[in-house]
């Protein structure tokens, strides 16, 4: 990477970590998608930055406390979404060693299943859901945190419409998001794709995010969210887009 391409992603991050905070989910998709759109890095080494990225912040928001959690509805997500960050993690080797356009195609798509999931409107339900929608969703989540440690839509989408109080969802969201980095992060040291270069990225950008975090819990009003929501919905569709349309034709191309 150049330095204009360093300078870049420290704006990716900065964009990301901003929409993470204002929207709690938002901060792999876009950082992924930008730097994808815009071919700073190769995705498995940009997925990889992600994770370590994930739990330092999620390291630092809980801080010393304890997170009050609800371990009857967080451990069904909690297994399933493991399984699933296992099965993802290993698709990604395959994926990647194989056919990497196919992962660009897979970003692409994911991200604007994402970016219609932001601004989707749903009604709260009456009474929490049963345990197999947790299983269900964590499932999801996992495989999505597996192939690009982007595991938050699904699993935010779900936990968002229950009739919970609002910490007990953040809290929920919190450990689930940070046991998968953990295992995504063992899974592929272990394998061997974890760069020394993915570690110094991570350094570059650990003052952007944990600085702007900050900044942004002290002093962003509430008022501001459906402006965030809405940039960070075009981010997403021009990030997906970009990369789908592309991947697509490149696709056709080969099938025909």
């Amino acid at each position: 990477m150049s330095l204009a391409d360093h300078i870049l992603f420290l704006v990716f991050v900065a964009l990301a970590t901003y929409a993470q905070t204002m929207t709690g989910f938002a901060f792999g998709l876009v950082l992924l998608g930008l730097a994808g759109l815009f071919a700073l890095a190769p995705l498995p080494d940009v997925s990889n930055t992600v994770s370590i990225l994930t739990l330092i912040n999620a390291v630092v928001a809980m801080g010393r406390s304890r997170p009050q959690v609800d371990w009857n509805l967080l451990r069904p997500a909690l297994l399933s979404s493991m399984v699933g960050v296992t099965f993802g993690v290993f698709a990604l080797d395959w994926i990647s060693g194989s056919m990497t356009i196919v992962l660009q195609w897979l970003l692409g798509l994911t991200i604007l299943a994402c970016a219609m999931l932001l601004v989707l409107r749903t009604q709260p339900l009456e009474r929490v859901s049963g345990r197999g929608s947790f299983v269900f969703f964590g499932t999801i989540s996992g495989v999505l945190g597996g192939l690009f440690s982007s595991a938050g839509p699904p699993m935010v989408y779900h936990l968002y419409r229950q009739p919970l109080p609002l910490a007990v969802i953040r809290n929920t969201l919190l450990v689930l998001f940070s046991f998968n980095a953990v295992l995504r992060l063992s899974l592929v040291t272990w394998q061997g794709t974890l760069k020394v270069s993915t570690l110094w990225l991570s350094l570059e950008a650990l003052p952007v995010v944990v600085g702007l975090t900050w900044l942004v819990r002290r002093y962003a009003s509430a008022d501001s969210m459906r402006a965030v929501r809405r940039m960070v919905f075009v981010l997403l569709l021009a990030a997906g887009f970009g990369l789908l349309g592309p991947a697509t034709l490149h696709l056709w191309t080969m099938l025909r």
